[in-house]
């Protein structure tokens, strides 16, 4: 079972995207074999400024981005858990959002806002789950992935 934390640090009404979001990402874990893992993670919704802040804080970069994860297994040699039961859930972190840089760069790459955050949300899934992009090889792996997803909700990008 996925749980997602929904949170919003911007004014609005973001429902229909967070459950648009869920179904992406129920879809991530089903395609990785996880869909009956007890699974727990966070995905907040921020405008550049505020995530401008947490590039600068934690990646040492002064300028805003679309997607931030910050993957809590990344430490499991330092900080080992033993004898969880099934009813504890794993907890895989935390992404962060744009809205406001997703739909930039919606227009910019000339694809629906949609598509865009199906991708970021996607995306930083995936690197919860271990993913990455550093070298040739890891990005055609994860993007492969990404692609299977988003293809599965028809979300093309602009050709």
């Amino acid at each position: 079972m996925l749980t997602i934390d929904f949170g919003q640090q911007i004014e609005g009404d973001y429902r229909q995207e967070e459950a648009f979001m869920t179904q992406l990402l129920e879809k991530v874990f089903e395609l990785e074999g996880l869909a009956d893992d007890n699974i727990e993670m966070s995905l907040t919704l921020l405008d550049n400024a505020q995530i401008q802040e947490i590039n600068r804080e934690y990646r040492d970069r002064n300028q805003p981005t679309d997607v931030i994860s910050f993957a809590f297994e990344d430490n499991d040699d330092e900080f080992p858990i033993f004898g969880l039961s099934a009813d504890i859930p794993r907890v895989l972190g935390d992404i962060f959002i744009s809205l406001e840089r997703a739909r930039e760069q919606a227009a910019d790459y000339g694809h629906s806002f949609e598509r865009e955050l199906g991708f970021l949300a996607v995306h930083g899934c995936l690197h919860l789950l271990g993913y990455d992009h550093e070298t040739k090889a890891d990005e055609v792996e994860m993007f492969t992935r990404q692609e299977a997803v988003l293809q599965a909700f028809d979300l093309q990008r602009a050709k």
